[in-house]
């Protein structure tokens, strides 16, 4: 091994330790030359350049000095014009003698200083610098004055002093320049050229006026004022005539001026005109003054569309208290015309600034004023190819901003997970793909997920569609106004007098003393927010109560309806008929009155409510419990969710052993991204191996080759996508989540167009009945393999690689037409859509000749013209639940800087955050057996008093009301249709003998004989309705499309056939056009339950009251941690 140290030289005697503390005392000694630099500057002449010119605040003032020295001798000019007598001369001696008395004399030599400042000016060639123009009029107006001082005799020669205002322009324009650089400021090219501009009219005028009135002394003798006349009444192009020059050499200066000012004005305009233009694509500046006395937010985007500005400024002014605040747009491509129309508007015109700049440079952030912002939301460009790229462009700027100005908050939007954790230190961030992802995994478990957290994101007044005669989109319109607000517990009405009390009891009796639903505390030490944190957490005073109600309670007036309320000192249970009065909700302006309910309990004399008992009817159940102050945990079955024993949990089957299906709960042990938030699942003992997620292909290991070979007990779920990006992540992890019930998850099939990567594959490997296959919905037989025929939800994400178009709106049309003729093939599968643009959801399931959707439409536009931001929110694809667009969760974002605690309350009800001790999103299902309870309140009590869960909206599916003549005929044909498939009925209905054929060469006769048969029908109804023809065509169009889906039906049961698939399953016949489903967010106390009336809960966390339930790593594969909770909840 080389020794290092003795390749080091040794260092030399003036590097010593002693030579640092005495001092290098040997460079004497040595033959080093000391050079010296800038010697250039040392001469006397540069000393003057460096003093004068070079130094910006000196030079400031001696150009200063200059321009009020030129300003000076003008005006002494004009002293000397006025106190002149042009009377003493004769024929052309006036204008070459003029009267100037001494002291005048002695004044205007003294700016002939300035001749011996050139000298010190002079750089380059020197002939450059004397030929310039002002050198040449600093010469006429210098030289004469100094001549004058040895030649007495010269002292009354004439001398175009007023010449001197040109150069008194020159100063003004460097010296401007010097300001820019004294005060480290730039003012914008659009003031500099206006000055230069006013100050060129003004010498022209000037130089006119001056000329004219000294060469008229030998003509008309004209006053200053007679010259300025003339001067504004020529360069206006007026001409009165009245005052004309009389003399040639005058009348050769005004054609000299005209040209002057022909040439010289002109390119002034035009440049000042290409200012303005550059000006108003650039936007100009915010000025300093603005920022410090108004508030303002500024929005950075890589480009401005116009639906993304119009969902911005209706969702931020939507708020009272942002009414005064003014949004700076910072976007570095120019203004389009759709953006430039609106932004014309007066509403928007006096609000919005647009600067086009880019986030990046210093520069455009100080015009913006980001300093003084009060917050910066930076937005990404999901219609961009490279979504990547977007997500690297939106954190650069987010970076920039931060580093520009550390104290403003940002609101960022990425749009990649794995990305994320580069912005952390952003005060908020929405991650799209995440929210994406769980929003449509929880649409496949809770109905219309999507739909009710995006009308809890809106800010609404409830007041849609409520002119309308159907009684549904008034109840949905209304409802849709509930939002999520706060208030400190102790300054609140509603809930003050719960102090001490439980949550599930503050909760109950809120909503029905006010008609508020309490969902969800903070503590005043902890940032973490608790949605229904269970019966047996007590408020307390300094808790921030989180509520859902059409208005804050700020807001809200408050009238009592009896003077007198009774008090009793126990709390029973509700009897009798138990007739809710409505609380009123009158939104008007802001203010909503909430009329008090009675809460006094009522006394157990009355009748009780009770439902039959299962050993008879005779026997009765005891009526509802009541909601207990403090929890009592013998009633409680949400405490016990997890230690409930049961022996189809406790003890697994032969079957369930034998396939392997003996669950563990813990954490996934590999997360694909970073930032990901860890969630307790269902996970299995091993990890399967890579090969067996193949569905569609055999392995060692299994020998099946597609869904139905599996035998699933449960309906698949299958996600058509392009790539499985790390997104998709979060669509497995809610569907696995501990609190799902084991024997209820549904097997998750990934239809991807391109294979996925091995970390992917490694992320989902340890998570039970999870696969892929490679296909596309493009394709039948990929559909039919992957088993769409019995799969509960198909959800159809959308492409990246389609998300860009040339023309706006058209991004969604693969998509569109794939899910269509899903909806055409599959017409009973459940089809979750996301598209990209809103607009485009009055394609999905598109009927051209459906006069109910036609009604929509018309209704749609009316809502918009109204001024509405949800004026898509009667389509009924989005009612239902079945068309998403991640652009309606942009509003989470804006809404966000007003109500900070939105996105972590979004997160928690997506399941995207766990926190213990906060629950979770599920529903129910009405059933016969719970329609004993009749209203919405009693449900509340029941839930409450048995289970802990908190009720916060019903789904409800209403089958479209048709008339009676309009009833038989559906019936008929339906009972028609039914021949085909089965051959008791061939005997009963001997005419339809010849439509039982399932070949498909008898499908004209089949056609031929359907019409036929319509016609008849159409003959038996009166011929003078106009109304019912138009039903009967209707009834002839359905008819003709039962005979083309049968068509479709051939179709897909021969390709069955082909891929070896059992046709048992499908059933073609089975759709819900007549159906319509909508959302009531937090409904009124009285509203009736109906059949098929899903509830969403929020479900207390069964993990919150067990002992040494906090799972860690260690254990997560240890299945001792409790048991399945039941996602039913029974009544």
């Amino acid at each position: 091994m080389v020794d290092l140290d003795s390749e080091v030289p040794p260092l030399p005697p003036r590097y010593r330790f002693r030579d640092l503390l005495l001092g290098d005392q040997g460079w004497q000694s040595d033959d080093r030359v000391q050079v010296e630099f800038y010697m250039n500057e040392n001469t006397f002449k540069e000393r003057l350049k460096l003093f004068f010119i070079k130094n910006q605040r000196s030079s400031l003032r001696i150009r200063l000095f200059n321009f009020s020295l030129k300003l000076l001798s003008c005006f002494l000019y004009i002293i000397r014009v006025l106190l002149d007598d042009p009377t003493q001369g004769l024929a052309w001696s006036p204008i070459i003698w003029v009267n100037r008395s001494l002291p005048l004399w002695g004044l205007q030599p003294t700016v002939t200083w300035w001749l011996f400042f050139f000298f010190f000016s002079l750089k380059g060639n020197i002939w450059e610098q004397i030929l310039r123009i002002p050198f040449l009029l600093e010469i006429i107006n210098a030289v004469p004055f100094i001549i004058t001082i040895f030649c007495p005799v010269l002292r009354n020669l004439f001398i175009p002093v007023f010449l001197n205002c040109w150069l008194a322009k020159h100063a003004l324009e460097n010296m401007i320049n010097d300001l820019h650089r004294a005060i480290q400021r730039t003012q914008s090219a659009m003031f500099n050229q206006v000055l230069i501009l006013i100050s060129t009219l003004l010498c022209l005028i000037f130089t006119c006026i001056c000329g004219i009135q000294h060469l008229e002394r030998a003509g008309n003798r004209l006053t200053l004022f007679d010259s300025l006349y003339f001067c504004i009444v020529t360069f206006s192009t007026v001409g009165f005539g009245d005052v004309t020059p009389k003399i040639w050499p005058s009348k050769l200066l005004v054609v000299i001026m005209i040209c002057v000012a022909l040439v010289v004005l002109p390119i002034q305009f035009e440049q000042l005109a290409y200012l303005w233009m550059e000006r108003q694509k650039s936007g100009g500046n915010y000025s300093r003054h603005r920022a410090q006395t108004e508030k303002h937010v500024v929005l950075c985007v890589s480009s401005l569309k116009i639906d993304l500005l119009m969902d911005f400024l209706n969702e931020f002014y939507a708020h009272p208290r942002l009414q005064d605040y003014y949004v700076v747009i910072l976007c570095p491509t120019e203004m389009d015309a759709q953006v430039r129309r609106v932004l014309q508007i007066p509403m928007w015109s006096q609000r919005v600034i647009y600067l086009q700049g880019s986030a990046l440079k210093d520069q455009d952030l100080l015009r913006a004023k980001m300093d003084d912002a009060e917050a910066c939301f930076i937005l990404s460009s999901r219609c961009e190819v490279d979504r990547t790229a977007a997500d690297h462009q939106t954190i650069l700027r987010a970076w920039a901003v931060k580093d520009f100005a550390p104290n403003c908050p940002l609101y960022v939007q990425i749009l990649k997970p794995e990305n994320k954790f580069h912005i952390k230190f952003a005060d908020h961030v929405v991650c799209e793909e995440e929210f994406k992802y769980a929003m449509l995994a929880l649409n496949c478990i809770c109905p219309a997920t999507s739909t009710l957290i995006t009308l809890l994101v809106h800010t609404s007044r409830g007041q849609e569609s409520q002119q309308s005669s159907e009684q549904w989109q008034k109840m949905y319109g209304r409802c849709s106004g509930n939002e999520v607000h706060h208030i400190n517990l102790e300054e609140s009405t509603f809930f003050a007098e719960y102090e001490g009390k439980s949550f599930t009891y503050a909760s109950f009796h809120a909503h029905k003393k006010f008609g508020v639903c309490l969902i969800g505390v903070r503590k005043e030490d902890n940032k973490n927010i608790l949605l229904n944190p269970g019966p047996r957490y007590i408020m307390s005073s300094t808790d921030i109560c989180f509520y859902i109600n059409i208005t804050k309670e700020e807001n809200s007036a408050f009238k009592k309806q009896e003077k007198h309320r009774k008090k009793h000192e126990s709390k029973l249970s509700y009897h009798g008929t138990s007739r809710l009065p409505v609380h009123s909700i009158i939104a008007s302006m802001g203010t909503v009155a909430i009329d008090l309910q009675d809460t006094g309990c009522r006394t157990s004399s009355g009748p009780t409510l009770a439902l039959p008992s299962e050993g008879g009817r005779e026997g009765r159940r005891p009526s509802i419990a009541p909601v207990l102050e403090v929890a009592d945990s013998s009633s409680l079955q949400t405490c016990d969710l997890l230690s409930d024993q049961s022996e189809d949990e406790t003890t697994p089957s032969d079957e369930e052993v034998s396939a392997g299906l003996e669950y563990a709960k813990g954490y996934p042990p590999y997360s694909p991204y970073i930032g990901s938030s860890p969630t307790f699942c269902h996970l299995l003992h091993e990890k399967v191996p890579f090969c067996c997620l193949r569905l569609d292909k055999g392995c060692q290991h299994n020998y099946y080759e597609d869904a139905k070979a599996y035998g699933f007990k449960n309906k698949l779920i299958i996600v058509a996508a392009e790539t499985a990006g790390n997104g998709l992540y979060n669509f497995i992890v809610p569907l696995r989540a501990y609190y799902r019930p084991k024997k209820e998850l549904n097997p998750i099939v990934l239809l991807l167009d391109n294979p996925p990567d091995m970390h992917f594959l490694d992320a989902i490997c340890w998570f039970p009945m999870v696969y892929y296959m490679v296909g596309s919905i493009d394709n039948l037989d990929d559909l039919l393999r992957c088993g769409v025929t019995f799969a509960a939800n198909m959800v159809v994400v959308d492409k990246e690689s389609t998300m860009s178009a040339e023309e706006d709106y058209m991004a969604d049309a693969k998509t569109i037409v794939n899910v269509q003729t899903l909806f055409r093939l599959f017409s009973s599968l459940s089809i979750i859509t996301e598209l990209t643009h809103p607009a485009n959801m009055r394609f999905m399931q598109f009927r051209a000749k459906d006069c109910y959707s036609l009604a929509l439409s018309k209704l749609e536009k009316k809502e918009r013209e109204k001024g509405s931001n949800l004026a898509f929110m009667f389509r009924l694809p989005f009612a239902a639940g079945r068309v998403f667009s991640i652009s309606m969760l942009d509003t989470l974002l804006y809404q966000s800087f007003v109500k900070g605690y939105m996105i972590s309350i979004t997160r928690l009800l997506l399941g995207l955050d766990t926190t213990p001790g906060s629950g979770f999103l599920c529903s129910m299902k009405i059933t016969e057996e719970d329609l004993w309870i009749r209203t919405y309140a009693r449900l509340y009590q029941k839930l409450c008093s048995s289970t802990g869960d908190i009720p916060i909206g019903v789904y409800r599916t209403e089958s479209q009301k048709l008339t009676t003549s309009e009833s038989q005929i559906s019936i008929s044909v339906e009972e028609w249709e039914d021949t085909k498939d089965t051959k008791e009925q061939i005997s009963y209905r001997n005419n339809h003998r010849n439509s039982t054929s399932s070949d498909q060469s008898d499908h004209p006769l089949l056609r031929r004989k359907s019409m036929q048969w319509a016609r008849r029908l159409s003959r038996r109804v009166p011929r003078h309705s106009g109304k019912t023809a138009e039903k009967i065509n209707q009834q002839r169009m359905n008819l003709y499309r039962r005979s083309e889906r049968q068509e479709l039906a051939e179709l897909v049961k021969n390709r069955m056939k082909h891929l070896g698939l059992s046709p048992a399953g499908y059933d073609e016949m089975n759709d819900h056009e007549n159906t319509l489903s909508y959302i009531l967010i937090n409904p009124s106390p009285d509203t009736r339950l109906e059949l098929n009336d899903i509830v969403y809960l929020i479900r207390p966390d069964p993990l919150a009251y067990v002992p040494n339930a906090a799972p860690s790593r260690k254990d997560s594969f240890c299945n001792t941690v409790g048991q399945d909770t039941r996602e039913e909840t029974q009544l």
